[in-house]
């Protein structure tokens, strides 16, 4: 297996017929390499839903191609359909521009499907990894006042000075998740951790929802009361489809908005995965392939 799904790099050769992109040129693959093309999704542009199969950049079978296994970003050359690449807007740094394309999208998607690039609104994100940083960056570049909410009080400093967040609160602090409830009008929720979905429900107002990007290993559990209380709304996203992505890298490309991240060669890669586990990045580590490749190995 080879893996990366947030891939960038430079354009060294195309296809006959690829019209869109040319030697020199600044790309980017995301999570999805195919789809049918074909069902309703497809072509609404939400190839993340694809009604038949989207394949998956590494580890996933083409069965549109060839049924070969598909092998990700971590490599000196990699080939992909012209309808799944993206360009890397030139106001962006390209290492840093990498995690847009799967962390970026996943928050951007459903801030736009649930109307919150309209400004104005207050909005809460639950939890400050990878992220709850780029959801962050949205809501203000969006217009909307941020409240960060977290189980770490160690978090907070970053979060008003790096982020600029208006509001700061301690999930396992009762008080101050009781002083901020129906505070907001939307809330994103990055937690992969078993958590309870009845903890947050309350700093909703009428009408308010919280969306899900993370993915606990659990079924949730939801009291209903909680819900029916203020007309709230729990719902959910999958990545962005490629137009989308397309958008959401022009939008960081005009505010000036990406990941913070350490760049690092992939002989650090074991070194990364221990510091990993014990949460010690800010807030991506993005691979240097090209820097990592014997000058013999790489593309003309």
């Amino acid at each position: 297996m080879v893996p990366g799904h947030e891939v960038v790099g430079i354009v060294c050769e195309v296809g006959r017929d690829v019209k869109t992109f040319k030697p020199g040129d600044r790309i980017g693959v995301g999570c999805i390499v195919n789809s049918c093309g074909q069902c309703d999704h497809c072509k609404r542009h939400l190839e993340q839903y694809c009604e038949r199969k989207f394949v998956w950049t590494y580890n996933d079978k083409d069965i549109y191609v060839d049924g070969n296994i598909t092998y990700g970003g971590y490599s000196t050359l990699m080939v992909v359909p012209e309808r799944y690449a993206l360009k890397i807007p030139e106001a962006l740094p390209l290492d840093a521009a990498a995690p847009l394309l799967c962390a970026g999208v996943t928050v951007y998607s459903p801030m736009k499907h649930y109307e919150m690039e309209k400004g104005g609104k207050n909005f809460g994100v639950i939890g400050l990894g990878g992220l709850g940083f780029m959801a962050a960056k949205f809501a203000k570049a969006f217009g909307m006042r941020i409240t960060v909410i977290s189980t770490s009080p160690s978090k907070e400093q970053e979060a008003r000075h790096a982020l600029h967040a208006d509001h700061f609160v301690v999930s396992t602090d009762p008080k101050q998740m009781k002083a901020a409830e129906k505070s907001l009008d939307f809330i994103i929720d990055t937690v992969s951790a078993e958590h309870s979905m009845d903890q947050y429900l309350p700093l909703l107002r009428t009408n308010g929802k919280i969306i899900l990007v993370g993915i606990p290993s659990k079924p949730l559990e939801v009291s209903a009361f909680n819900l029916h209380a203020a007309r709230r709304c729990v719902g959910g996203s999958l990545i962005g489809g490629i137009r989308e992505t397309q958008e959401m890298l022009d939008f960081c490309g005009k505010h000036h908005i990406f990941c913070k991240i350490e760049l690092i060669p992939i002989g650090y890669v074991n070194e990364a995965m221990v510091r990993l586990v014990k949460s010690d990045v800010k807030y991506r580590f993005v691979i240097d392939v090209a820097a990592s490749t014997p000058p013999e190995f790489r593309p003309n």
